[in-house]
């Protein structure tokens, strides 16, 4: 599994597991029903803790984006897509709202923000 750890970052190690992991899942890249690695094989490979490593695994289990069997190990959850869309936009909405702070740190209205978005989203079209 690539996983990147940061460890200069302000986000939590178990939540840089956790967003990586549901990406990875989102995106198919993780398929249904496949075994992850083990906390402690992943720990390891991580050169972190296994208490963070089954912290991040639990986290995941409860939003049902993996299903933990005891004695056989954890595997990626049939997650809805409904589901997997709703939290790519919270993804998307979050990403907007720090941008729109650091519109307003800056000092731009309103009507600049909008106007650099159109411009922006112009690109795309």
């Amino acid at each position: 599994m690539n996983l990147i750890i940061n460890n200069s970052s302000m986000t939590p190690i178990y939540e840089q597991i956790v967003m990586q992991m549901k990406d990875m899942i989102i995106s198919g890249k993780l398929k249904v029903d496949t075994a992850l690695p083990s906390v402690r094989v992943l720990a390891k490979d991580l050169r972190i803790s296994a208490l963070t490593v089954k912290k991040a695994y639990d986290a995941l289990e409860q939003e049902g984006y993996i299903v933990t069997v005891h004695g056989k190990g954890s595997f990626v959850a049939n997650i809805n897509s409904n589901i997997a869309m709703e939290e790519q936009q919270k993804e998307v909405e979050k990403l907007f709202e720090q941008g729109i702070r650091k519109a307003r740190a800056c000092g731009m209205s309103v009507e600049d923000t909008e106007e650099l978005f159109k411009v922006i989203l112009s690109d795309y079209e």
